[in-house]
């Protein structure tokens, strides 16, 4: 099968090794274990190789993919959508109407993916069948156990009754897979050492804080870091909350994220981060792993990883791919870093004045219409182009979900855009448009 066109969707030119393995492994007549951390091409790294298992005459699911968060499950299908097969794939997961994933199964996916307990809700009310499906995906396995979704895939597992083929990826070695699995004759590519030795564009950094004003010398750090794009890890929602109220007094654009959040708000958030309308995302270890995030030039534990795999998985969101990054360690007079962290971290001064980080160059515009309402990525660029009287450089990515669409548009120009719009139709229907709160 020749790749190169699916490559082009991607501006990819070549597989790296990791994908080159996956590639040559998953075809063949074995289970497969992938270990390979956040950022490393997982995702593409196991879609690739599953197009040579689908059977084109085939009516039915032949690939399922079970993942533990909403977010992952969109990923999946948005990059799946991006590889431009001839193969459907449809996305399950709980926030997402019912009603529109049981339509999708009347005219079934090659590919379905999903949480756990959504599928488990359409297998046991007969919506999902089974009989084709012969490639199940346990996409960040050991995230979906510690959420506690063992007995929903065990189900799930069991009620599927063709598998010939496991495939179970994670960010970091398994300490052990459950019988329920059913692995058999499996093949471990392992490539967590090779991905330490990119890793030396990390640097690690800490910022001992002078007084006991913790979120103080937060706001300090994050002037001197600026524009640049950061993640701010919290262990709770409380902390995300409380910097969120502060950099909120005083203006600063910033998006924030926890398991506490509508799943539209949600998704809002990473679609401002992808965009550019915010650099600045303060969120629980949710964010650490499995979201279609862009690159990250700063990782700040405002407080300390629990374990060496969740520092991992945090600081995995900076310097990936062979980037710059920092990840910066916050610590109060009484602190001192976990003992997993073997390296010397270089001490960071905070300046003694708070300047606040400069404004983002972009806004996001919402646009009350989506995909079942037809309206699609052009429509919505023909409109802000020619009504809006935007230059090409004056609008950024577009993002287009079932009922509505949101699109980067210069913070400069985005009232004038809206005072021009106000009266426009798209597709002859009359559509709600405002910035994006």
């Amino acid at each position: 099968m020749n790749y190169t066109s699916i490559l082009s969707h991607f501006n990819i030119t070549e597989l790296n090794h990791m994908q080159k393995a996956t590639l040559e492994a998953i075809p063949k007549p074995n289970d497969v274990v992938l270990i390979s951390p956040t950022g490393s091409g997982k995702t593409l790294g196991f879609l690739l190789p599953i197009l040579q298992l689908l059977e084109e005459d085939k009516t039915g699911v032949q690939v399922l993919i079970l993942v533990p968060s909403r977010e992952l499950a969109i990923q999946i299908e948005q990059v799946f959508k991006q590889m431009s097969t001839q193969y459907k794939i449809n996305c399950c997961y709980g926030g997402h109407s019912v009603r529109i994933e049981e339509n999708n199964f009347q005219h079934p996916p090659a590919v379905l993916v999903g949480t756990p307990g959504r599928i488990e809700h359409h297998l046991r009310r007969k919506n999902l069948i089974v009989d084709d499906i012969k490639t199940l995906i346990l996409d960040e396995f050991d995230k979906s156990l510690e959420f506690g979704f063992k007995d929903e895939m065990e189900f799930i597992i069991g009620e599927c009754k063709h598998l010939k083929k496991r495939i179970l990826t994670s960010a970091t070695a398994l300490k052990e897979i459950p019988d329920f699995v059913g692995l058999k004759h499996s093949v471990e590519l392992n490539y967590t050492t090779e991905h330490k030795e990119m890793k030396s564009a990390l640097v690690v950094k800490e910022v001992r804080v002078e007084g006991d004003d913790k979120l103080e010398a937060l706001m300090l750090l994050l002037g001197k870091i600026n524009s640049k794009s950061t993640i701010v890890f919290c262990n709770h929602r409380d902390a995300v909350n409380r910097i969120s109220e502060q950099l909120e007094l005083h203006k600063v654009d910033h998006g924030y994220y926890h398991g506490g959040l509508e799943q539209i708000d949600r998704e809002k958030t990473l679609i401002k981060l992808r965009n550019g309308s915010i650099n600045l995302l303060i969120t629980t270890d949710l964010a650490a792993r499995g979201l279609d995030i862009p690159e990250i030039d700063a990782v700040i534990h405002y407080q300390f990883p629990a374990t060496e795999d969740v520092m991992i998985h945090r600081n995995g969101r900076t310097a990936r791919m062979n980037a710059n990054g920092t990840a910066y360690f916050l610590l109060d007079i009484n602190d001192h870093l976990p003992k997993f962290i073997d390296i010397i971290p270089e001490e960071e001064t905070l300046p003694k004045k708070l300047t606040l980080p400069a404004p983002c160059e972009w806004k996001t515009l919402y646009i009350g219409a989506g995909k079942k309402d037809k309206i699609n990525k052009m429509d919505i660029v023909g409109m802000l182009l020619q009504k809006g009287q935007l230059q090409k450089d004056e609008l950024g990515k577009i993002e287009v979900l079932d009922h509505s669409a949101y699109a980067a548009v210069k913070a400069s120009k985005i009232n004038k855009v809206l005072q021009l719009i106000k009266e426009e139709k798209i597709k002859n229907r009359k559509i709600k448009m405002e910035i994006s709160s």
